[in-house]
């Protein structure tokens, strides 16, 4: 799944070892996401994720919301 952690990470000078600490996700967790190698990610994952670099799901995960014209 396509997510902006790295970039997110980078912007806000933060390592992958800031999240785990602040958390308490796995190391493991976290550089699977960072490489983008994770296809579903666990929603308490990712908002725990969100909530410590203050940004929003849709944010993170890179979402494009989805616009219906009338």
């Amino acid at each position: 799944m396509k997510n902006n952690f790295s970039i997110i990470l980078a912007t806000k000078h933060k390592k992958i070892a800031d999240v785990h600490n602040a958390t308490g996700i796995s190391k493991y967790t976290l550089t699977q996401l960072y490489y983008q190698r994770v296809k579903n990610p666990q929603t308490e994952t990712v908002t725990k994720i969100a909530d410590y670099l203050e940004c929003s799901l849709d944010e993170l995960l890179a979402r494009t919301p989805y616009v219906v014209e009338v």
